[in-house]
């Protein structure tokens, strides 16, 4: 069964998308949190059970990251997408609060090769966790804060969240 709520956030209404977990924190595992206006943000279909309570866990948790926690999320994620785009997603989850790193980084994190930066910015794109899978802490080469599903409005609102300093990785 699909869960579902939302949350309101400094990046606006915030839809959190979950499976029930005997295993999770809360009992709920993520499977996606959209912005929006996101790139291939989740939509909620006809089937999915609205649940504010099933995501209390959840909410507190982001609500504590907004407000200014550097604590890590400890959450369950309902695991999907390639062996790539998971091993990507796992090279994202290391990238430390309030730092930034780049696509080639990440590549090299991964044992991917140069050429395979393109491929890594494409697994980061299909990233189905925004904020929490934090794919806003990786910018460009040159510092620019590039490819974010999210906009880069809502990309420089995180990092200045963070105090992360683009061009610091």
């Amino acid at each position: 069964m699909t869960l579902y709520t939302t949350l309101d956030s400094p990046l606006g209404e915030l839809l959190l998308v979950g499976e029930r977990s005997a295993t999770a924190p809360g009992g709920t595992a993520l499977a996606s949190l959209s912005l929006p206006g996101q790139k291939r943000a989740a939509v909620v279909q006809d089937d999915w059970t609205h649940d504010p309570a099933a995501f209390a866990d959840i909410a507190r948790q982001l609500r504590a990251y907004f407000d200014g926690a550097t604590a890590p999320f400890t959450l369950e994620c309902v695991p999907r997408g390639t062996d790539f785009q998971q091993r990507v997603w796992a090279a994202l989850e290391a990238v430390p609060y309030g730092t930034t790193t780049t696509y080639g980084a990440i590549a090299a994190a991964i044992g991917a090769p140069r050429a395979a930066v393109r491929a890594v910015g494409t697994a980061i794109g299909a990233n189905p966790l925004l904020v929490l899978r934090p794919c806003h802490r990786v910018i460009g080469a040159d510092g620019s804060l590039s490819g974010y599903a999210g906009g880069p409005e809502r990309k420089r609102q995180l990092l200045d969240l963070e105090g992360a300093v683009p061009g610091a990785a």
